[in-house]
């Protein structure tokens, strides 16, 4: 019985950090003029990561309604938390998005949006 209960909680941490967000900054965007910047982005959420984390989202799969939004990723619209919002000027005009997959599906850390041209 003590190693199945064992088991258990082992297979049970594995599946929570395997969900969790990791980073893959992998040096492509290293020379990129705008890396310290997307380096130093934060949310209320914290540190967004990089531009290597995040994925720029098409004008059609985000929308802004009564000052809060919305992104779709992987088929779903996703409410976007209010303290998920990068607030700082954005420098590369696209809308972009830091999700985060975990067990209990998608969740924005970060969101960023663009112009909507």
């Amino acid at each position: 019985m003590k190693r199945l209960t064992t088991a258990v909680v082992l297979i049970g941490s594995a599946a929570v950090f395997a969900g969790s967000a990791m980073a893959r900054d992998d040096g492509r965007y290293a020379n990129s003029p705008l890396k310290s910047w997307f380096d130093s982005l934060r949310s209320g959420k914290g540190p967004c990561c990089s531009d290597a984390d995040g994925s720029a989202v098409a004008d059609v799969d985000w929308e802004s309604k009564d000052g809060h939004y919305r992104v779709r990723l992987e088929g779903q619209w996703i409410d976007v938390p209010d303290d998920a919002l990068i607030t700082v000027p954005n420098r590369v005009g696209r809308t972009m998005v830091w999700p985060i997959k975990g067990t209990a599906g998608i969740s924005i850390r970060c969101f960023m949006p663009g112009s909507m041209t």
